[in-house]
């Protein structure tokens, strides 16, 4: 899942290219689940206000402007209210489309206020937004602040509806206030069951995480709870906890430590400590719920990892003890690979609360939302709905941000070192990459994206949902926000099938990048008859350096072969039905060659042996 340095030449000596046609109704597949009821999308058009004035209403022209005097949030276009010093009204405004079926609607816009009033007391003038006839909060000059400020409103009421979506600046006789919006953006999501499978359970997992750092966010301390259902009709009378990092460390110095569990017997740890069993006070039957709790220990190790610290720049990938999952198989408590990808993992509920010094800067899974702790610090609360790990990072990165064309806003976190250049030039292919994904894919559910950009990292980049590790690399950074889909939104088993996410992943790229390879099978040349595209980690563990060439070189090569036989139209439609089909589900190798054999009058039999791919 991870663009390492392998994984890029592998992407560079297997470079492909296919323009996927607009998608056609979905075709069902036997093991596919009925598409979901919510669609997650980002209904404000051009809310970065970047492309013109359109469908925006101003009551007067110039109020999106990239004129001096104010300047953007992201990108170099915003909206100015008011600023004229004498009695006057102005208003932007536009009609947005909240879908029904989503249980979560979200308005966030960023704000800057300046005034030359100088009183500490009266509203002499005043920004107000509403959405329909509600409206949702109204500033003022008290306001004024030295930079922008995001506001967020739940407007989950709304779904449904077709509504005004409007802003409104008034000024009295004197003294200018300036009201400054941008990116602009309104986000459903949730009402969204992932595609039920009895056999795969804990269910429904919902964490509940409060930790607190130390000065470098190097070491973190607290809380967490997790809540979950039993799906199976065969009773669960354990759970176990992955804790992957202690990978990282040893049994006699974990770098992740439980303690004080709660809701059940802690057990003995296992898989080199990476496994923790936890006995239930009595077994749940189909249906029951129950919730553990434990004090939770984290301390990271030096180096440029996705667990660790590179001088001042901590990033915690991995660290929160989840679920493992039960399924048909039994349990999955698979070692941990330092070569690819083990977790797997089901669609789940966050709410992490992170209390670190104020100098750091907290990029995290979800969106976040900071508010002042204790003396000389902030705490960071990110939430994150049907999300398969939650990963964040702390550090002084140097941040800037921007709206995708489509409304995802986008930010980019580098540490030192990174110019300014490059961290502009990872910030325009990231708005570039998460669009172009989404419009074959299905709209990117998860709110803001976060990159990390430090070019000390020795494996390339990591994914996490809505949070990515990367060096400064086109190539690899849309290749990290394609496993937004790839394993974020349509999930697998990594450790036994990581050519599901990153053979397509490196497909999805070579799409995005419109490289083009008419002969990228004629490349192929297998190194035994044990090698095949769909081996698991625990082959490519003790083959390791044929990994990178199969997995992401070969597994893609196959994709466009696949896309050949079917043609441009039935393939684009094929991946699109199927992300929807197991949208915040678990893919299979075996379902993912039922729907491709569901799209062609053509027997695929031959083509599977050919390309290997077992399952």
């Amino acid at each position: 899942m991870r663009a390492t340095p392998h994984k890029a030449l592998a992407a560079s000596a297997f470079a492909i290219a296919a323009l996927l046609a607009a998608a056609l109704p979905a075709t069902a597949t036997s093991a596919a689940a009925a598409p979901a009821a919510c669609t997650p999308a980002q209904v404000v058009a051009n809310g970065g206000l970047e492309s013109g004035t359109s469908p925006w209403t101003q009551s007067q022209t110039g109020l999106i402007t990239n004129r001096t005097g104010q300047s953007a949030h992201g990108g170099t276009s915003f909206a100015w209210l008011n600023g004229v010093g004498s009695t006057h009204t102005d208003t932007l405004s536009q009609s947005v489309t909240i879908p029904s079926g989503c249980d979560s609607a979200s308005l966030t816009f960023w704000m800057h206020v300046d005034t030359a009033e100088t009183t500490t007391s009266t509203k002499y003038d005043k920004l107000t937004a509403k959405i329909g006839a509600t409206t949702l909060a109204t500033y003022s000059n008290l306001d004024k602040n030295t930079g922008y400020v995001q506001k967020t409103f739940d407007v989950s009421a709304f779904a449904g509806q077709t509504v005004t979506l409007a802003f409104t600046g008034t000024e009295d006789s004197s003294l200018k206030t300036n009201f400054v919006l941008d990116d602009i953006a309104l986000n459903t999501s949730g009402g969204t069951t992932p595609p039920g499978d009895s056999t795969r359970t804990p269910a429904a997992p919902a964490y509940t995480v409060s930790l607190s750092s130390n000065a470098a966010g190097t070491v973190w301390t607290g809380h967490e709870s997790a809540t979950f259902t039993n799906a199976s009709a065969t009773p669960l009378s354990e759970v176990y906890l992955r804790l992957w990092d202690n990978y990282h460390g040893t049994c006699a110095a974990m770098p992740i430590v439980v303690s004080n569990v709660t809701g059940g017997t802690a057990g003995a740890l296992s898989v080199n400590c990476t496994a923790l069993k936890i006995d239930l006070p009595a077994p749940l039957t189909q249906g029951q719920s129950a919730t553990i709790g434990f004090d939770l220990g984290i301390t990271l190790p030096s180096g440029a990892d996705r667990f660790g610290h590179d001088g001042a720049f901590a990033f915690v990938g991995n660290a929160l003890p989840v679920l493992a999952v039960r399924d048909g198989a039994g349990w999955h408590l698979d070692p941990y690979t330092n070569n690819g990808e083990s977790f797997y993992s089901l669609a789940s509920d966050f709410s992490v609360a992170l209390d670190h010094p104020s100098s750091l800067l907290v990029p995290a899974t979800g969106g976040s939302v900071d508010t002042p702790g204790t003396s000389g610090r902030t705490v960071t609360t990110a939430t994150a709905s049907k999300v398969r790990d939650f990963a964040w990072a702390a550090g002084p990165f140097t941040k800037i941000s921007g709206t995708s064309a489509a409304g995802t806003p986008v930010n980019v976190y580098s540490v030192s070192g990174i110019s300014a250049a490059d961290s502009q030039s990872m910030l325009t292919t990231a708005k570039s990459a998460v669009d172009a994904h989404s419009a074959r894919f299905g709209a990117y559910p998860y709110g803001e994206l976060d990159a990390v950009i430090d070019n000390n990292f020795w494996f390339g980049g990591m994914e996490y949902p809505g949070f990515v590790l990367d060096l400064v690399s086109t190539t690899a950074l849309t290749h990290e926000i394609a496993h937004q889909w790839w394993y974020g939104i349509v999930g697998d088993d990594q450790y036994n099938n990581p050519w599901l996410d990153e053979a397509f992943t490196d497909y999805a790229t070579d799409l995005a990048q419109n490289k083009t390879g008419a002969s990228c099978w004629n490349s192929v040349s297998w190194a035994s008859s044990a090698e095949k595209i769909s081996n698991s980690m625990a082959y490519w563990d003790t083959h390791s350096s044929r990994y990178s060439t199969v997995i992401y070189g070969y597994g893609k090569c196959a994709l466009h072969d696949l896309r050949r036989v079917l043609g441009d139209t039935a393939m684009a439609k094929l991946l699109k039905d199927y992300a929807t089909s197991h949208w915040y589900g678990v893919s299979t190798t075996a379902e993912f060659k039922a729907a491709a054999q569901a799209a062609t009058a053509t027997d695929l039999t031959s083509f599977w042996t050919t390309h290997r791919i077992d399952g």
